[in-house]
């Protein structure tokens, strides 16, 4: 369990609560507390009721939504400092997807009644939970975009590119993907088969735009990568 502490460190490093003062952190820190979830423990279900958003401290989490078939769609993968579910502010009813710990992780949870009386007394932080969600809207938008316009070669590519930077590190001129994913995983991401992507990564490797480092994490250049989709 985290001490509320480190639960204030931790908060003040998220984007939403960041520019807070110290008075205005203390009533969130207040309603907040610390749980500790093993590898491939369920958080929530879809359908489940919405009552609570969580702030990631440590580790690697998995939201997702299952079909009638139990196909599996990756929504995201999110790890430290991230905010689960966006959505959990402004709607009512059940969780809109499914979140699993791919990573033990450490988080902290807030009840979403409590949280709202305090969004009531705050003002500037509904403008600043509505740029994030802004930032969200955007990131839905070009996904669908890429559906759309691009091939699955190229979906491949733009996914790569985009999980280097909510994934990734960056060294230089290359990014490195710090988070390992299956081909499947990452064929549940854009909806097309774990054959698909394993070839498309093949072709890529062929063509030096990606590679494998020593502890098998992919590194890419993404100039290279954005030139092979404008070709």
């Amino acid at each position: 369990m985290l001490k509320k502490e480190d639960i204030k460190k931790h908060l003040q490093t998220v984007p939403l609560f960041k520019e807070l003062s110290d008075e205005e952190l203390q009533p969130i820190i207040s309603i907040s507390s610390s749980r500790i979830y093993n590898a491939r423990s369920i958080i929530f279900m879809q359908e489940e009721p919405l009552d609570r958003v969580f702030f990631i401290h440590s580790g690697i989490v998995k939201i997702y939504k299952t079909d009638a078939t139990g196909k599996e769609q990756i929504v995201s993968v999110l790890e430290d400092g991230e905010m689960f579910p966006h959505a959990g502010f402004f709607r009512q009813g059940t969780f809109p997807a499914n979140a699993e710990v791919i990573k033990k992780a450490q988080l902290i949870v807030t009840p979403i009644i409590d949280f709202e009386k305090i969004l009531i007394q705050h003002p500037e932080l509904c403008i600043k939970l509505f740029r994030v969600l802004g930032g969200k809207i955007v990131d839905l938008q070009s996904r669908l975009e890429e559906k759309i316009l691009h091939n699955t070669y190229e979906q491949v590519i733009m996914l790569l590119l985009r999980l280097s930077k909510s994934n990734g590190v960056k060294h230089e001129n290359l990014y490195k993907i710090t988070t390992h994913f299956t081909n499947r995983e990452l064929a549940n991401m854009i909806g097309t088969s774990r054959e698909t992507v394993s070839r498309t990564l093949n072709q890529l490797r062929k063509k030096d735009l990606i590679e494998l480092d020593a502890e098998g994490f992919y590194v890419i250049d993404p100039d290279k990568l954005k030139e092979e989709i404008i070709h």
